[in-house]
């Protein structure tokens, strides 16, 4: 029909992957308790992927392994560095996946630790940096916005065009700041050719969207603004509209048994696939 517009990805996706990113604040505070918290909120929003910063590790123990078989999702790789809250610990990123984890690697850009995992799902592959941003200050946005330049650098070089490419975690920026703003194309692109939808901008409620607020007793003792730190980003165009937000939500945002399950709120997208 001649009123049907082009489509500029082809016919689209109507499948879609959950993918959840949450800063899950270590061991910091009554960890036993927040544990609990955590495991019953993710297992609430049955997701596929799940990238999780500040995660732990200690000895032969890990949250990977502690979620893996309550969350079904069996595949899971992890990098860190010694914990500030528990020295004997690392903490770090990692990347739980409903799928096989066919390449792994753990990456660092400036202030930005990485850790990469290429899923095979049923419908491909899908790559996925999970990072935490270690210049978490006001006044750090130039280490942030040389971690992110550095980042996409890279990212633009190693991708897979044909996949859904997706880069989420704790950013530690607002969605105005120029790191921000390099992953969305309003301000010049470190590696021309590659932009990000952000999740919560396409697919959210027409609120804010804080990971940071103050309604939440673990947060407030930084004396931050409400804030939006935390985010998912899918790359774009890609065959089909792969990577696509369809719908976006916080999560953790309520307490589980009188406890919050971390300082951060967590977010989750349905995306194309």
């Amino acid at each position: 029909m001649d009123d049907i517009p082009p489509r500029s990805y082809g016919p689209l996706i109507e499948t879609t992957l959950r993918i959840i990113t949450w800063n899950v604040w270590g061991r910091y505070g009554p960890w036993p308790e927040r544990e609990a918290a955590i495991v019953a909120t993710l297992r609430s929003g049955g997701p596929d992927i799940i990238v999780l910063t500040e995660s732990w590790a200690k000895g032969d123990d890990s949250q990977c392994d502690r979620l893996a078989a309550p969350l079904g999702l069996p595949h899971h790789t992890f990098s860190g560095v010694a914990a500030e809250e528990d020295q004997a610990a690392l903490s770090g990123v990692a990347v739980l996946s409903r799928w096989p984890i066919r390449r792994e690697t753990s990456l660092t850009f400036g202030s930005a630790r990485v850790q990469f995992a290429e899923l095979y799902g049923p419908r491909g592959p899908i790559q996925v940096y999970g990072l935490v941003m270690d210049a978490w200050w006001f006044d750090e946005s130039q280490a942030r916005q040389d971690a992110v330049r550095e980042l996409l650098t890279y990212v633009h070089e190693a991708q897979d065009q044909q996949a859904p490419l997706i880069v989420c975690g704790d950013f530690n920026a607002d969605p105005d700041s120029d790191e921000i703003r390099m992953l969305t194309g309003r301000t010049t692109a470190p590696a021309p050719g590659l932009s990000f939808y952000d999740a919560w901008e396409m697919a959210g409620l027409p609120i804010p969207g804080h990971t940071w607020s103050n309604r939440n007793p673990w947060a407030t003792q930084l004396l931050w603004p409400d804030r939006r730190i935390d985010y998912i980003f899918s790359a774009t165009p890609r065959p089909g509209g792969a990577g696509h937000p369809r719908h976006t939500a916080l999560l953790g945002t309520r307490p589980f048994n009188n406890t919050y399950p971390s300082d951060h709120y967590a977010l989750q997208s349905d995306l194309r696939y």
